[in-house]
């Protein structure tokens, strides 16, 4: 998902209200898609990054370059920042993957100043991600025992309706507004589509690794028809969606 991530970045951070001059801390940095848009508007002050992953953490060293970026390895339920550190603290695409999103937005909250803005963005990953669907759908259609791995990808903690709002709120957030920011996930054929699911990372590729090689090439021939959808082999362009919401910590 990282290309995608890269073109998200932008929107979410013009949501997020990014002032001249703030300490902006990226918690969930990943290899640095928000990041590095944050380094490149050249209006922070200062930035940190952190990340549990250690190739993550290695992945945007490698890259920042002379950019003055701060990035550790850290866990985003347990940041190891002082109370009110920062302008605002920003988590894009991370909070339906940590095993418990209240705590990590309480921590987010603790490390920002009164006044200061917490903001995170999480994929629609059941109804916001038609290509997503496509893919686990036909899955689970061939291959009945996949539903409930389809569920559990599906439905992630936070992804719903309301549910990031309605968690930023309980951790006393004020001014919480909330947004819907839609990509297109663009594709140049069927084989730009299918190999990262066969060999990239992730829960999809080692899915299919496990399957018996006949499923596999089930699988692959009826994801296909549904790409094609009766044209011929070439460039598809998806819609993609993520929930945004953005607070204020009390002052």
């Amino acid at each position: 998902m990282g290309r995608w991530s890269k073109r998200l970045a932008s929107g979410f951070l013009e949501f997020t209200g990014l002032v001249e001059g703030a300490a902006v801390l990226d918690v969930g940095c990943g290899t640095g898609s928000l990041t590095f848009e944050i380094a490149d508007r050249r209006m922070a002050a200062s930035i940190d990054a952190l990340d549990y992953e250690p190739e993550f953490v290695e992945a945007v060293n490698s890259r920042k370059g002379t950019a003055s970026i701060n990035v550790r390895r850290g866990d985003a339920m347990a940041l190891p920042y002082a109370s009110a550190q920062f302008d605002m603290a920003l988590s894009l695409l991370v909070l339906h993957f940590v095993p418990d999103a209240a705590r990590a937005i309480s921590e987010m909250v603790r490390v920002v100043k009164p006044g200061g803005v917490v903001a995170a963005a999480v994929w629609d990953t059941f109804g916001g991600m038609p290509s997503r669907r496509m893919f686990w759908d036909t899955v689970a259609a061939i291959h009945p025992p996949a539903e409930q791995r389809r569920s559990a990808l599906l439905i992630r903690p936070m992804t719903q309706p309301n549910e990031l709002q309605t968690a930023f709120q309980h951790a006393g957030l004020s001014n919480v507004t909330s947004t819907l920011l839609t990509i297109r996930t663009d594709f140049e054929s069927f084989e730009d589509f299918w190999l990262p699911a066969v060999f990239g990372q992730g829960t999809q590729s080692e899915f299919l690794a496990g399957l018996p090689e006949p499923t596999q090439q089930q699988i692959e021939s009826s994801v296909r028809t549904a790409y094609l959808a009766g044209l011929p082999d070439g460039p598809r362009s998806f819609a993609s969606s993520a929930w945004a919401v953005r607070g204020m910590v009390k002052l």
